[in-house]
């Protein structure tokens, strides 16, 4: 049971000696939530916010459900959601795809639907922008994982949220339209990358 070989190999290439211990607290309540979870045999729902959910949450979303299958943890079912609606930047599916993820376009709209595949018998990640309440996403007993901090610090509550957990990463955004854009979305992508590894290399089944 593994992801697609170019995904294994990038799994097996990141190195947790880049968390800083102060990192790792910031991530320990993500920890807690899905030991607590796996623990007493309850389903596992992450919906990971930022305002636009366009880049660093979609990132975040597939990252953590390739890798809960990496480490064979159970019935994690991972979201996204936005303060409000955008689009899915296409240069952050084009990450992925360089990663080694099957990134299929479903639809051609302004805001279009992608399948993200990690893994050749498993369901793809149905990635979309959406706003944090929509239907597509769960409605309870769910940890709401804020990873921007415009999104954390104009959230103060989340409805539905059992838990509200702000893990926020620098926007790959300030560099669209550079000569550095498509290295800082693969940086970003490999820190959320790391940084889930480490959580789920922690769960205890």
């Amino acid at each position: 049971m593994s992801t697609f070989e170019k995904i294994e190999n990038t799994i097996s290439s990141l190195t947790t000696n880049s968390i800083s211990s102060e990192r790792k607290e910031t991530l320990q309540p993500l920890i807690d939530f899905i030991q607590d979870k796996v623990s007493t045999n309850e389903e596992i729902r992450l919906n990971f916010i930022c305002t636009h959910n366009s880049r660093r949450s979609h990132l975040s979303q597939v990252w953590a459900q390739t890798m809960a299958y990496h480490f064979n943890i159970q019935n994690v079912f991972c979201y996204s959601g936005g303060t409000e609606a955008t689009a899915l930047f296409p240069v952050a599916a084009k990450t992925l795809e360089n990663t080694g993820f099957e990134v299929v376009k479903r639809s051609d709209d302004k805001n279009p639907v992608y399948s993200i595949k990690y893994a050749p018998n498993e369901h793809p990640v149905i990635c979309f922008s959406k706003t944090l309440d929509d239907n597509f996403n769960p409605q309870s007993g769910f940890a709401a994982i804020m990873t921007c901090s415009q999104a954390d610090g104009g959230c103060p509550f989340i409805v539905g949220a059992e838990k509200r957990i702000p893990i926020t990463f620098e926007d790959p955004k300030a560099f669209d339209n550079t000569p550095q854009q498509a290295e800082k979305y693969h940086e970003r992508s490999i820190q959320i990358a790391t940084e889930l590894y480490f959580v789920f290399s922690k769960i205890k089944a």
